[in-house]
């Protein structure tokens, strides 16, 4: 692997996958690419079934073993472990990411913060996850157990691996489960890294194990593995359809987190001030590659001017550029990325293009930058207001009451997040009620993450929940024990 600033704080193989506690290398690697530069930087193992039975038969082991016969308390000091030693890497993590993903410093650094936080979260809970006791017929007591599934399947994206790595395996390695897990084949360094850093924490051989490659290769074979009894994956909607569909054929339950189309409520009376940062910084973070992103801003109608005015001002002074300038925005991910951006914006209606970012002129010319986008004029039918972009585009619309805002919120196939900005309590909650989401914000977008919030979709942003006591429940299962005792 080439020397250089940002690789030397590599200290691993990225051609190795994590099996049962060794180091394995793959028959044939995969590139990895800086999409701040387009350029390879290094390899990747490519991972194939074989690997995927290797590792699922790890876990099996691992169940079996050691970590199978740990105490909830002892599983929580470990992950309390892993997070201490990750906070103490979390520069060298964020420089990881940004080369491998693109994203400005600042934003990496907070993701690996993110991910201790996840450990720290996970290793409080581990032993605070209790049945409880059911009053039944005389001389039986009847109580519930919460049991582990057993061998867990992980699929994660490419936009968040740190933070989705910690609210997936986190959650499931407190349950007690053993893990195997697939990362993005466009963005595994993290991955390999946190599975480092667990080993050197303490976490028993075979309880964590990665394998990357394809995802036709190694997470078809991940997601239709007879040895898996619980999939998570978070990604589109395409890809959830059909590990849904491999999962159903061994009856496993999943996990998914599909994306969205994320509105945010701005009506008349909302405080602009307060806003505005979070209208703009919710669809331009991670250059828009964001399931929950708020690339809708729906406004009513009296002070729709204003905000488009007051948005454009804060676009046109964004800048772009690679992730080590650490700016307001990062490359997107890959050059098919920018080409399906840029196939949305070609839809733009001629004259709707409020305001744009700046490029900095000294990105490298091979990175895969797009100046963010402020669009007035699609209407809420028009694909630019239903699709999700996956990129730096937000489109303002306007709204007469509240009956046609909710119409326009949820007016997509996703529900995954949605915001409401008003100092009207009533609407506050009326709204609250009848937005179709999963997560609804007053008064915010976000709330600073929210490692304790649970956190899912409805409709085609999938089902289940992360994040929270409501992850341990999902990475569980739910035993009742009647005994009749006279």
């Amino acid at each position: 692997m080439p020397a250089g600033p940002e690789i030397d704080r590599l200290w691993f193989d990225p051609a190795e996958m994590l099996i049962g506690g060794a180091w394995v290398p793959a028959s044939q690697t995969l590139p990895v690419e800086d999409p701040s530069t387009g350029s390879e930087i290094g390899r990747l193992a490519r991972g194939g079934a074989g690997d995927v039975d290797a590792a699922v038969a790890a876990a099996v082991a691992a169940r079996q073993g050691d970590w199978g016969r740990m105490t909830a308390a002892e599983r929580g000091r470990i992950l309390a472990r892993i997070g201490r030693m990750v906070l103490e890497r979390a520069d060298d993590l964020a420089v990881i990411e940004a080369m491998d993903v693109g994203k400005p410093l600042k934003q990496a650094r907070a993701d690996a913060v993110a991910l201790a936080r996840y450990m720290e979260f996970y290793a409080g809970a581990a032993d605070k996850v209790m049945g409880e006791t059911i009053p039944y017929l005389d001389g039986y007591t009847v109580y519930t157990l919460r049991e582990p599934h057993g061998v867990t399947g992980h699929i994660v994206p490419w936009n968040y691996p740190m933070q989705i790595v910690g609210r997936s395996v986190g959650a499931a390695l407190a349950m007690g489960n053993a893990c195997v897990l697939k990362p993005a084949e466009e963005a595994s360094l993290t991955a390999l890294a946190f599975a480092r850093i667990a080993m050197e924490a303490g976490l028993p051989p075979g309880a964590l194990n990665v394998v990357t490659g394809l995802g036709e290769e190694a997470g078809a074979a991940l997601s239709s593995h007879p040895g898996v009894h619980h999939l998570s994956f978070t990604g589109s909607v395409a890809v959830g359809r059909l590990i849904q569909t491999a999962a159903a054929a061994n009856i496993v339950p999943v996990t998914l987190e599909l994306g969205g189309k994320s509105p945010q409520l701005v009506f008349a009376d909302a405080d602009l001030d307060a806003a505005l940062p979070f209208l703009v910084n919710a669809g331009i973070q991670n250059a828009g590659q964001t399931c929950s992103a708020s690339s809708r801003i729906l406004v009513e109608r009296s002070r729709y001017n204003e905000v488009v005015e007051r948005m454009a001002t804060r676009y046109a002074a964004l800048r772009v550029g690679p992730a080590r300038a650490d700016l307001d925005v990062g490359p997107l991910i890959s050059a098919r990325q920018k080409e399906i951006v840029a196939g949305f914006l070609a839809m733009a209606p001629e004259g709707s293009v409020a305001a744009k970012g700046t490029v900095v002129a000294d990105a490298p010319e091979g990175g895969h930058y797009v100046a963010p986008t402020l669009l007035a004029g699609p209407g809420p039918d028009h694909p630019l207001s239903r699709d999700e972009i996956f990129g730096p585009v937000q489109v303002v619309i306007p709204f007469d009451g509240e009956d046609e805002a909710i119409a326009i919120a949820n007016g997509t196939d996703y529900g995954l997040v949605a915001s409401v900005w008003s100092e009207n309590g009533g609407r506050q909650m009326r709204m609250a009620k009848r937005l179709r989401a999963g997560q609804v914000f007053v008064n915010n977008y976000g709330a600073g993450g929210g490692v304790e919030l649970p956190f899912g979709g409805v409709g085609k942003s999938g089902h289940g929940r992360e994040k929270g006591f409501e992850a341990l429940y999902g990475f569980s299962v739910l035993k009742t024990v009647a005994a009749r005792h006279g």
